[in-house]
């Protein structure tokens, strides 16, 4: 039988597309280089051009995800500037766009924030994540200066807001919240009014 060709029109990104529908239907054991290079038509070290290992094709998929939810969340944050919202509507908006990345991408969230990352790209996810972290907490400081958020260390109430819509993906993600937008309301309320009686 006769070896495969290395050449490929873009093999980096038919390797990922193909490695996320894999994780996606079977979860990360499942990913196996030699397989995609199957799939992808190419030679079985074909993918060693473009990724050392499995570890580092995970790790650039996370790397992936980061750069897709940061647009998303961006691009909230271009169409509140449109609509002119208060700070509790931005904050909706940003949650619905973390929703609608988490929910058709668990599997893939769940490698975002993933522990083990090789050290080559541990600093770029580490920046990922700030960049994530820097959009919600430019929110918080805009919502402080317009007097509709309390007073405080904005990284705090940053941190906060964060950890709370990524637990929400979380159960939303196991189907354990049954109206995920009605609930996501209730969320983003409560963490503006806040838990203390009025």
């Amino acid at each position: 039988m006769a070896e495969r060709p290395y050449h490929h029109g873009d093999l980096r990104s038919a390797l990922l597309t193909s490695a996320e529908r894999t994780l996606a239907e079977r979860g990360p054991a499942a990913l196996s280089l030699r397989e995609l290079a199957r799939e992808a038509g190419v030679s079985h070290a074909a993918p060693g051009r473009h990724f050392k290992d499995k570890q580092a094709l995970l790790d650039a998929l996370a790397l992936s995800g980061f750069q897709r939810l940061r647009a998303a969340l961006e691009q909230a944050g271009t169409d509140h500037e449109a609509a002119g919202t208060d700070t509790e509507g931005y904050l909706l908006s940003l949650a619905r766009a973390y929703m609608g990345f988490a929910l058709p991408n668990a599997a893939l969230l769940d490698l975002m924030y993933a522990r083990k990352h090789d050290s080559d790209i541990s600093e770029q996810l580490a920046t990922a994540v700030g960049d994530l972290l820097a959009i919600v907490l430019n929110v918080i400081a805009e919502g402080q200066r317009a007097g509709e958020i309390v007073e405080g260390d904005p990284g705090a109430i940053a941190f906060t807001v964060a950890s709370t819509l990524h637990g929400f993906a979380s159960f939303s993600a196991n189907n354990t919240v049954e109206d995920v937008d009605e609930s996501l309301k209730d969320v983003v309320h409560f963490l503006m009014t806040g838990l203390s009686p009025r």
